[in-house]
């Protein structure tokens, strides 16, 4: 990504839905699994390729870790004026966390943008 990166006006990210999944696999020391639901919308007027994510999840715990990758879920989404992209996933936690961050995108003309992640919470209910 080069250096210089605008906040594209119109391309947001909606979180749908956080689910705690208890069924689902977890290592021993990070024992909370939590689904997300995410919709990326593209309000403005360019057509826009999805590149890369990054997510910051700052554990009840104290730890903070930084989680980068390319695309979203192995698919690069391209979005039309008006089109969205929704996708599910998962993170597991030694407790509850917040987590926010930003996709980052490239346009037909070559230009980088993002669309920030709003905060939301992975909270581990009380019955856990």
């Amino acid at each position: 990504m080069p250096g210089t990166i605008r906040e594209l006006k119109g391309l947001s990210v909606k979180v749908d839905d956080v689910l705690y999944m208890p069924s689902l696999e977890a290592p021993q020391d990070k024992p909370h699994p939590f689904v997300y639901f995410i919709s990326i919308r593209n309000n403005s007027g360019e057509r826009v390729t999805i590149r890369g994510r990054k997510w910051v999840v700052r554990e009840n715990s104290g730890e903070v870790s930084v989680v980068e990758g390319e695309g979203v879920i192995g698919q690069t989404p391209v979005l039309a004026p008006g089109e969205d992209f929704s996708y599910n996933s998962y993170h597991v936690t030694k407790a509850g966390a917040q987590v926010e961050g930003a996709f980052f995108a490239e346009t037909v003309t070559g230009e980088w943008v993002f669309a920030r992640i709003p905060e939301f919470q992975l909270k581990v209910p009380d019955w856990a």
